[in-house]
């Protein structure tokens, strides 16, 4: 029981405005806001403990005036009763009721308090407490100042519920912001978590659950939360991996990949070699008839069909292909521009198509994406933010806050997939899934094409078993950084390139 609540609650994502109304219905219900602070406390320092377990350490907690700062000074003085040597920074000289006794407490404890944040400056860790989830407001002086000082120490930084200064929805700083080496997010997970921009401060970050009650989170967020967390649990669960004990290849999913060109066959090798590894039943691959051979010794287990071909690129789908016979189509990794007419077919088909590389900047020349919500099919699109802007110069900025961006542009009626550090899905209702996690080992030619190919396979699968597709798009990307994730921990960072990304997909279902 206790195991399917922290996979359920490690799936919600939260605005502030939803925080302070879960927050709010739980002390409506009679718990004492002293009661949590204690019980929130106390769970940050056995976090503390067992990070920094030498008790020799010297502390500073930097304390702010509201609920955040009572929460570090809590934490103050447990660490203090336990042997850690504590000082304490305080900024503001006016302080909520509660972090005012606090305050009062610690001081009476002989632990050092000091209004200037050099005081902290020979500390081997900093607690900071100084903003909690809510901040909107422009960091000023003389605070502002102080965090760029401590933010030029290099110190290691444990910032409790966010690093201050950051703003809990986009991530953005807010002139600026701590940079923590770590950040302990209490309750559920904040919008912030989940946008690239915030991702230099956050540090690592972890969720410190202090079981707030399931009724009073969904009460408001509702049963089917509006953004959810893509978790290893919910991923796993929605793969088509299982099969029948009596079944054969076409109940498996037959995807048409349509990729490559005379300049980048090996875009179409790496799309090919993502869809080995869905697992697919069959795998077909159109491609100018001068790769032919190449991709037949590549992918032996594939179809390879030659197509007509003009300056590198395809033609056009000679008549031996129908698309219909197929339950999903991938389309665009290596394409070049010049095969225009070979996204409009599969545009006009009606199965499953996923866009990527330049089947997006085809589909953003021709400027038909108003049109995609007539398909008769899903359409994905997965974009990285450069295309998104092509594609949608209209929406918010992607790199500001990537949430927004995709929930605005998935009225056109497709599955918009942005690419990046937190990979962002919206579907037409604009529900949002996001990746919580990633490795800038990806930030490599070819990773893409790698994903176009494993998504592309996993529809395909799916279609054949009427699953919810949106799921399968998110578990995908899933797969996707979670491979690069392993394959950076063995080889570094630097040796995951695109073939060796493969390698590592199915070493993640191990």
């Amino acid at each position: 029981m206790a195991q399917n609540r922290r996979e359920e609650i490690a799936g919600f994502v939260v605005t502030a405005e939803q925080m302070r109304h879960i927050e709010g219905r739980v002390f409506v219900a009679g718990m004492p806001v002293a009661a949590l602070m204690e019980k929130v406390a106390g769970l940050i320092v056995r976090r503390i403990q067992v990070y920094h377990p030498n008790h020799s350490l010297r502390v500073g907690i930097i304390a702010g005036s509201g609920h955040n700062g009572g929460d570090a000074l809590v934490v103050a003085r447990e660490l203090h009763f336990h042997g850690y040597d504590v000082l304490i920074y305080r900024p503001f000289s006016k302080l909520k009721e509660l972090t005012s006794q606090h305050f009062q407490y610690a001081k009476n404890l002989g632990i050092p308090c000091f209004d200037d944040i050099s005081a902290l400056k020979d500390c081997d860790l900093i607690i900071d407490g100084l903003f909690g989830f809510g901040l909107e407001r422009i960091i000023t002086d003389p605070v502002a100042t102080a965090i760029n000082q401590l933010n030029q120490w290099s110190k290691t930084i444990i910032s409790i519920d966010l690093p201050s200064g950051l703003h809990t929805d986009t991530g953005e700083a807010l002139g600026i912001a701590i940079r923590a080496t770590r950040t302990f997010c209490l309750g559920l997970w904040k919008l912030a978590f989940l946008q690239d921009q915030a991702l230099e401060y956050i540090g690592e970050a972890e969720l410190i659950d202090f079981d707030l009650p399931l009724t009073d989170i969904k009460a408001v967020l509702g049963d089917q939360p509006n953004i959810r967390r893509i978790t290893p649990e919910f991923a796993l669960s929605h793969l088509p991996l299982k099969r029948p004990p009596v079944t054969h290849k076409y109940k498996q999913g037959h995807l048409l990949l349509i990729c490559g060109s005379h300049k980048y066959a090996g875009g179409a090798i790496l799309t090919g070699l993502g869809a080995r590894a869905s697992g697919v039943g069959m795998l077909s691959m159109a491609v100018p008839e001068s790769l032919k051979d190449i991709l037949t010794a590549q992918l032996p287990e594939a179809l390879i069909i030659g197509c007509p071909e003009e300056t590198g690129a395809i033609a056009y789908l000679p008549e031996t292909i129908e698309l219909s016979d197929y339950s999903a189509i991938a389309c665009g990794p290596g394409l070049t521009k010049d095969a225009s007419s070979v996204v409009q077919s599969a545009l006009n088909s009606t199965i499953p198509l996923i866009l990527d590389a330049d089947g997006l900047n085809i589909l953003a020349q021709l400027g038909t994406i108003p049109t995609l919500s007539q398909r008769q099919a899903p359409t994905i699109l997965t974009p990285h933010a450069g295309e998104f802007k092509r594609l949608f110069p209209d929406a918010p900025d992607p790199n500001k806050d990537r949430v927004n961006a995709v929930r605005k542009v998935s009225q056109h009626g497709a599955i918009v997939l942005l690419k990046g550090a937190r990979t962002a899905i919206a579907d037409h209702s604009g529900s949002i899934w996001i990746i919580p996690e990633s490795t800038p080992a990806l930030a490599r030619g070819g990773s893409g094409d790698v994903l176009t190919g494993l998504m592309g396979g996993l529809v395909a699968a799916a279609s054949t078993r009427k699953m919810p597709i949106e799921n399968i798009v998110a578990s995908a990307a899933w797969w996707h950084a979670t491979s690069g994730i392993l394959a950076a921990q063995e080889r570094t960072e630097l040796g995951v390139d695109a073939f060796t990304l493969t390698q590592y997909l199915i070493s993640v279902l191990r």
